[in-house]
């Protein structure tokens, strides 16, 4: 039997798997992408919140989600699909002068890379959020151009869109080793049998640092545990997700948005961080959540909540992903680490990854790179996670 040969196998049918096979693919290149699970985006993916922002504080990661953000504005115009994509902008309140600063401090790096962005003042907040907590408000930033839209909507779309043009997916198969020759890639092995290839993607979400050990490599990636919610569907009365970076006891910021469809969708990030893969859901996260929300916007006290569910965040030593060639392999390549913004970062790094198969990176691509390169010494800190 002879074995099949790709341009490119993709490890991970997710937010970042799913966006670049449909992009390798529209450009012509034969894809094969591998999930060990069912169906697509049903790892990390499908507990996403769905928020978009390019609302960020480090210069790739705002090119990235900027050039999402116009692929998910534009998907249903140009591809009839409707992923459910509502512009209802970003804000990160200030309620302390330690929050002003830091918000203040990011606006510059934020509008020298083109993101639409300014600080609000409270009454003027206030105008843009009326259902605020008024009390003690300093103001925000209000990012108009970021959005919402639906992950397994999304997920959906990218892999019917990827399938039409060519690239295959093989689910429930697990890769079992990446075969390497004269420090090159040649192939892929799985559960199932061997594929040739001379590029691996690595895009296995929290599973990153597990399949970079296949090829005997290593990538500094730590799964740890996110919980989220969705109440029921009401009439839209709130435009821009809001965030609250303040912390409090058992988490560091929280946030939340109203969903194009109605409901109201949130997530806290805990402190400390909850190492491991557990995904059951806790009996503590809705009480804690509930409070602040309430706080922050007491009209959401009589909403009810129909669900609640735990995801993962891949995590990097300093909150920034990790995207690029191994130096140790040649044809691997790194797409991990997304710290929870897989989603919003997907299309904006299916293109860059496209680019960098086709030998066709840009000056711009090469900045990304290099700011996010795997080699980079890991210093620095994501002042927005």
């Amino acid at each position: 039997m002879t074995t099949q040969t790709y341009d490119v196998v993709i490890v991970g049918a997710g937010s970042i798997g799913l966006p670049a096979a449909f992009f390798m693919a529209d450009a012509g290149l034969k894809v094969l992408v591998i999930d060990q699970f069912a169906s697509p985006g049903q790892g990390s993916n499908k507990a996403a919140i769905g928020g978009i922002r390019a609302t960020h504080s480090d210069p790739a990661k705002i090119r990235l989600c900027l050039k999402s953000i116009e692929i998910f504005s534009t998907w249903e115009e140009t591809y009839g699909d409707n992923i459910e994509w509502y512009q209802g902008g970003y804000s990160f309140v200030a309620y302390r002068e330690q929050e002003e600063q830091v918000l203040k401090n990011l606006l510059k790096v934020q509008q020298a890379y083109g993101l639409n962005i300014r600080w609000l003042d409270r009454d003027d907040l206030l105008q843009v959020i009326p259902d605020l907590n008024p009390e003690g408000l300093i103001g925000g930033t209000y990012s108009p151009g970021d959005g919402s839209a639906s992950p397994l909507l999304t997920a959906h779309a990218f892999y019917m869109r990827a399938r039409e043009r060519g690239a295959e997916f093989h689910f429930r198969e697990r890769v079992t080793g990446i075969i390497r020759r004269r420090g090159r890639v040649v192939g892929v092995r799985t559960d199932r049998g061997g594929y040739a290839t001379e590029v691996v993607i690595n895009a296995a979400g929290p599973w990153a640092r597990a399949v970079a050990q296949m090829a005997g490599l290593d990538v500094p990636v730590t799964p740890d545990c996110h919980e989220a919610g969705i109440t029921e569907p009401v009439a839209r009365f709130l435009e821009p997700m809001v965030v609250d970076i303040r912390p409090a006891e058992g988490s560091k910021n929280y946030y939340f948005y109203q969903h194009r469809p109605g409901p109201i969708v949130f997530c806290i990030t805990p402190e400390p961080p909850i190492i491991g893969t557990d995904r059951r859901e806790t009996s503590v996260f809705l009480p804690m959540i509930a409070r602040r929300m309430v706080d922050l916007m007491p009209k959401l006290a009589n909403i009810k909540v129909r669900r609640t569910w735990r995801g993962l965040y891949p995590m990097t030593p300093d909150g920034f992903p990790i995207i690029g060639w191994a130096r140790e392999l040649q044809g691997y390549i790194y797409a991990v680490g997304m710290c929870g913004q897989g989603y919003m970062l997907g299309p904006g790094v299916g293109v860059l990854l496209t680019h960098m198969v086709q030998n066709a990176i840009t000056p711009e691509d090469q900045e990304i790179l290099d700011q996010l390169s795997p080699y980079r010494p890991f210093g620095g800190e994501e002042k927005l996670k």
